[in-house]
């Protein structure tokens, strides 16, 4: 009785429901703080203590393996449980351990091995020198987008049974990523790979192909339990429904207000709608919050009720009043920055620590101007999930480039010469080095000396040298970032960004080009390379301090989960939260997962919440105004400082309804009357959300066309 008291005290009367629904369909709304981490461990340790079940016969699944290990030790300490807890794991996590048993259905051995996306670019380098094309006739990423594409479709396992049927399949196809998708695909099973995707697309192929095995585990699985349901995406949660079926013990908790994944397949209608699709459905609410004041619960409530796919509930707290949210906004970039140091230094002096802040962003490029700012003052700081900005592969080479032109020292060489690629693999810079110690000289001189050298024959160097000599003679005639974008577009290495599509890097040059006009329009006079070079080795220096007590920069989707007690939401303008990008391509459903963005980084902060922008330009160039979100918060909510213009405010109320107008297409219903810059009028036939598509039946002409969803100049007939 003492270790079952232990296991229920402490539980308030939605948590203690929660723990104690062990029978049937159970959805659990667990709001942002509830508790629900604390639910689930204690309803674990409930079915093994209170109800004598085997920890074999339960399986419960969360998203990240951080989570799933605190899960796990968190039972752990509950129960005592010598035998071990395998079955508190991702969803990739079970599908690993059901083919670990089970993959000889489709003829791969049980000792397969698992790829991430490096290891799918190095098999994609092999089968490009094979079919003798380059990364100008179709990128990488291309390929990466469209095998992701091909396998959301599992009927590709069936071709995977042989290399007979593979090579039958590449011979035949006429198209050329066909042709790289399925030589992807023999070169997977030749070294007996899979890839993320096909952890979860074997699964259901075995699961629905093979029904002994399905029973197998369906019998084996008494009771399962999934956190974070709000982010699986139809083939998560296809497995869930399949193997809870046997014994019909299915509980789900979640939080329709904090999808932040529907970009990558998450589906909030999944919980949404669950009574729906399961039978006699008991629905638990837990609103109480035991995170955050009350004046950051209010500003949450504020923003995320303009949703309306969502679980109508109002988070509450019995938490002691905390200072009100504060809206800080800048005339400038820097001056924003500024203001988040001094706020942070006078709480400093107040007795907190440098670990109780989090500088929370849409984008990761964003980082670039704060962790300047802290740097000049001194301020440690680490960046969770991604590297800083200045020791990013793109930033750091153009720095290496810039030092070409002023100093010419080996480490830059080696960061540049051969990127874009340009012939100069190792072999060459092993003859290089010998001549460089034979005359004493630096990498670059022996270069020069022996470009024409029979030893490096193969290469291009020749074109290396001409652009550095070139950009040499240009430093006097061109400001530094004039320079560096001649440099950057003839040196190859945005056309190789451009064609390799990762936007993410793209962003972070944009973002360094700005800083550097920024840098020559403050200094007021024309500043020298090698003095922006010395100013920005700053920068670069990544160790500023101890490890363990910095402020912590993130992205808000790393932050999902964590809670801190100072938060500073930074960078909240228009076209950077919400994300014109996402905007664009799925406009209302992508609007709404923005707020859900910001809803998320609102209800990470505990004691004080500040949210911050600024005026200027962005990255893009566009002239920044302030969020939506911000005028979605009651004024009697907050309190703004900084000179923010009325009318500016006003501006932004405009632009976001004259936005709105184009957003709505998305929102189509059949029935609906639309017109087309074509086909003119018409009306929605019927709506097909899997392939994105619209069929719609027009009048003159009398046609009917499938259009896409994200097709931007269809708007409702007004």
């Amino acid at each position: 009785m003492e270790v079952l008291e232990k296991l229920l005290g402490g539980l308030n009367k939605a948590q203690l429901e929660a723990v104690k629904a062990t029978e049937g369909y159970i959805r659990v709304i667990a709001g942002a703080g509830s508790g629900k981490t604390r639910a689930l461990t204690r309803r674990y340790a409930w079915l093994v203590e209170g109800l004598g079940i085997s920890p074999s016969n339960i399986l419960c699944v969360t998203f990240t393996n951080k989570a799933a290990n605190e899960m796990r030790k968190r039972v752990k300490k509950l129960i005592g449980a010598d035998e071990p807890i395998s079955l508190v794991c991702t969803y990739h996590g079970f599908c690993v351990k059901v083919l670990r048993e089970d993959i000889n259905k489709l003829y791969y051995p049980k000792g397969f091995t698992i790829i991430d996306e490096q290891d799918e670019r190095i098999l994609l380098r092999e089968i490009y020198e094979e079919i003798e094309i380059t990364s100008k006739t179709v990128t990488f990423s291309t390929c990466i987008d469209y095998i992701a594409a091909r396998k959301d479709n599992p009927e590709y396992i069936k071709h995977m049974e042989s290399f007979e049927m593979l090579d039958d399949k590449i011979n035949k196809s006429r198209d050329l990523l066909e042709k790289i998708f399925y030589s992807y695909l023999k070169k997977q099973k030749k070294n007996y790979a899979v890839d993320f995707d096909d952890l979860l697309n074997f699964t259901l192929h075995i699961f629905i192909n093979h029904k002994d095995i399905l029973i197998k585990w369906q019998n084996k699985l008494h009771y399962v339990q999934v956190d974070e349901f709000q982010d699986s995406d139809p083939k998560q949660y296809m497995i869930i429904s399949m193997v809870s079926k046997g014994h019909g013990n299915l509980f789900v908790v979640g939080d329709p207000d904090q999808t932040i994944y529907e970009w990558r397949g998450a589906n909030p209608e999944y919980i949404i709608d669950f009574h729906k699709n399961f039978p006699d459905v008991k629905t638990i609410i837990m609103n109480r919050n035991y995170r955050s004041t009350p004046e950051i619960l209010n500003v949450g409530n504020s923003i995320i009720k303009n949703n309306k796919m969502r679980i109508e509930k109002d988070m509450y707290t019995k938490n002691a009043k905390g200072p009100i949210v504060t809206h800080f906004h800048g005339v400038t970039e820097e001056e924003e920055t500024k203001w988040i140091i001094q706020k942070i230094k006078k709480l400093i002096e107040s007795g907190a620590k440098l670990h109780d802040f989090a500088i929370l962003y849409r984008a990761n490029f964003l980082s670039r101007a704060v962790e300047q700012a802290f740097i000049k003052e001194s301020l440690d700081y680490v960046v969770f999930s991604g590297v800083k900005f200045f020791d990013r592969q793109e930033i750091k080479t153009i720095i290496a480039y810039l030092k070409m032109l002023t100093n010419g020292d080996d480490i830059s060489l080696l960061r540049t010469v051969n990127f874009p690629r340009r012939g100069v693999g190792r072999k060459k810079i092993s003859f290089l080095k010998t001549k460089a110690e034979e005359n004493d000289c630096s990498l670059y001189d022996a270069l020069k000396d022996n470009s024409r050298d029979p030893a490096m024959l193969g290469s291009v160097c020749g074109n290396y040298i001409k652009l550095i000599e070139k950009m040499k003679r240009l430093m006097k005639e061109k400001s530094i970032s004039e320079l560096t974008r001649d440099l950057l577009n003839e040196s190859g290495f945005m056309e190789f960004y451009r064609l390799d599509g990762d936007n993410n890097r793209l962003d972070n040059i944009a973002e360094f080009m700005t800083s550097m006009i920024t840098n020559e329009q403050s200094a007021g006079e024309d500043i020298e390379l090698d003095e922006y070079l010395q100013e920005l080795s700053l920068y670069t220096d990544a160790d500023i301090g101890n490890e363990k007590d910095r402020i912590k920069l993130m992205t808000i989707h790393v932050a999902k989960g964590l809670e801190f007690p100072y938060v500073f939401l930074y960078g909240l303008s228009e076209d950077i939260l919400p994300n014109a990008r996402a905007m664009q391509e799925r406009k209302l459903k992508a609007l709404e997962e923005e707020r859900r963005l910001a809803y998320v980084a609102v209800t990470r902060a505990k004691k004080e919440l500040f949210l911050t922008e600024s005026e200027g330009t962005g990255h893009g160039g566009s002239y920044k105004y302030p969020s939506r979100f911000l005028l979605e918060i009651k004024e009697s909510m907050i309190v703004r400082e900084g000179k923010l213009d009325p009318e500016l405010l006003e501006k932004t109320r405009k632009r976001v309804k004259a936005g709105m107008q184009i957003a709505k297409s998305g929102y189509f219903n059949t029935g609906d009357e639309v017109i087309h810059p074509v086909w003119n009028e018409g009306t929605v036939l019927k709506i097909d959300t899997d392939k994105g598509e619209y069929v719609i039946k027009f009048k003159e002409p009398d046609v009917v066309r499938h259009i896409r969803m994200k097709y931007r100049l269809m708007v409702k007939k007004i």
